[in-house]
């Protein structure tokens, strides 16, 4: 009677023994399987907690692309080689907003640069050659607003600002009176700060009407306070464009970064996934079945004849990718059944090499 229990007992281990056996393999097969997925998203207000930044903001790129790549995997634990996210986040970024009191040119002052007595600039280097002659060591950040009379088919009298940095000068071209008049000022000036922030984002897209602006672009304008006792001065302000409306800006842009998956982790990435147009394969020689045949003996067969390809029609739709741009290339190919293949290149010496 114990033989018969002890043997039951033994083929019972032995049954069961199978089971997880069968589950290893099971789990094996299954790390064989890469999973990859492709995301584009927006930082939160939790994502940025979660990474500390009490501020909702990075303060550098750098920062962003060390830090990003721990959220991604805590976000998509399961993703791997392959996989691409493109994130967006806010990046604090201020902007210098200049200021000055008003000075105004006088007629021998203008004389004195063009070597005439009209007391006016005629040409636009008039002004900067002004500024060379009146500041002769100017230092880094300096910031002059000048008002000046210009004569071209008529007089009129300008006011812009003139900062020094790196080494040069560059304009702030202030309102004109025209403008101050569209806005609804009898004099060219405003009478407040909170008055200029309110109509200066209104006047934007009429000022840029003909110099269309995209979401995400900043400009900085001048405009002028009339402070008393016959001082006016000038202020400079940043404006973001949001691809409708304009806004103050508030030294926080917006930045996005692509991250790739190479297998291990999250790495700061420019690959741009693409797939092959029926005019691609028409470029190529292909247009006929819209594929690439892979069979033994055939054309494509080598994985150099279709790099070969891959990078014609890379390099006449992307001319100006820059060195180091990759692509993961999708393809139709015939291996005796219609299939789907990718090819991962990066462009290195003007060529398309495979990854």
């Amino acid at each position: 009677m114990k033989k018969f229990i002890y043997l039951f007992m033994v083929l019972g281990l032995v049954f069961t023994a199978c089971d997880p056996m069968e589950d290893i393999y099971n789990e094996i097969d299954a790390q064989k399987e890469i999973i990859t997925g492709e995301i584009e998203f927006s930082l939160s207000d939790d994502d940025y907690d979660d990474l500390d930044l009490s501020y909702g903001n990075f303060s550098s790129i750098d920062d962003a692309k060390s830090m990003i790549p721990e959220l991604l995997t805590d976000k998509y634990p399961v993703w791997g080689d392959g996989s691409l996210a493109t994130v967006t986040f806010k990046l604090y970024n201020p902007i210098s907003s200049p200021s000055a009191e008003v000075y105004e040119l006088s007629d021998d002052e203008h004389n004195a640069i063009t070597g005439k007595t009209y007391g006016n600039f005629d040409r636009d280097y008039h002004i900067f050659d002004y500024l060379e002659a009146t500041y002769t060591s100017p230092s880094e950040g300096d910031f002059y607003s000048l008002r000046y009379r210009f004569y071209a088919g008529g007089e009129s009298t300008l006011t812009d600002g003139f900062l020094f940095e790196n080494g040069e000068w560059s304009r702030f071209a202030g309102f004109t009176e025209d403008e101050y008049k569209s806005m609804g000022e009898s004099y060219p000036n405003f009478s407040s700060h909170d008055e200029a922030a309110l109509k200066i984002p209104l006047a934007l897209p009429d000022i840029f009407k003909f110099s269309p602006k995209s979401a995400g672009d900043i400009v900085q304008a001048m405009y002028e306070l009339y402070k008393g006792g016959g001082v006016t001065k000038s202020y400079v302000n940043n404006y973001v464009f949001d691809g409708s409306t304009w806004s103050t800006y508030n030294n926080v842009a917006e930045e996005t970064i692509k991250f790739g998956h190479d297998g291990s982790t999250w790495v700061p990435d420019n690959t741009i996934k693409y797939t092959l147009t029926a005019a691609d394969y028409d470029l190529v020689g292909n247009g006929n079945y819209g594929n690439f045949d892979v069979r033994g003996g055939k054309a494509e067969e080598s994985v150099e004849v279709r790099l070969d390809k891959i990078n014609t029609i890379l390099l006449n739709n992307f001319p100006s990718s820059a060195e180091g741009q990759k692509y993961v290339v999708s393809y139709n190919v015939y291996s005796g059944a219609a299939e789907i293949w990718e090819m991962k290149v990066i462009l290195s010496g003007g060529a398309y090499v495979l990854q």
